[in-house]
């Protein structure tokens, strides 16, 4: 009874060891243009990854014009942040006619692309030793 009891304590610590790895990365969106609509902000771990499939996501409710997220658990690596503004509610980013965005949107390091969006290299951020906090300010 005693074995069975010291192999199930060791086999929960091992457990939590496991899932208290990581880091987390905390995303504080400011300055949207209202207080409609929702947040979808997307945490990439790659450079093929980025604007494409995010490693986590999630949509966010805005409140007095700024939101903020949460991703728990993330390993030490580099990753980028992306984030829109879905202000009318109809659950994609909205263009113009040329494919540029008439709704808000943002990255991490507050990087802004030129004749496109922004890139990998200008995003991309390190999560080392320690959970961080990205601010995205509109």
């Amino acid at each position: 009874m005693l074995v069975k009891f010291c192999i199930l304590f060791l086999f929960s610590q091992l457990l939590n060891a496991q899932t208290a790895s990581g880091y987390d990365i905390t995303v504080k969106i400011n300055n949207l243009e209202s207080n409609q609509g929702k947040v979808y902000v997307a945490v990439y771990d790659s450079q093929d990854a980025f604007l494409n499939r995010g490693l986590k996501s999630t949509v966010v409710k805005i409140t007095e014009k700024s939101c903020e997220v949460i991703f728990k658990n993330i390993p030490k690596g580099i990753y980028a942040i992306s984030m829109f503004h879905d202000e009318n509610d109809n659950n994609k980013m909205d263009n113009n006619f040329l494919g540029i965005p008439i709704e808000d949107y943002g990255c991490s390091n507050n990087a802004k692309g030129f004749m496109g969006p922004p890139k990998w290299e200008d995003t991309k951020f390190e999560v080392s030793d320690k959970s961080i906090i990205q601010t995205i300010t509109l």
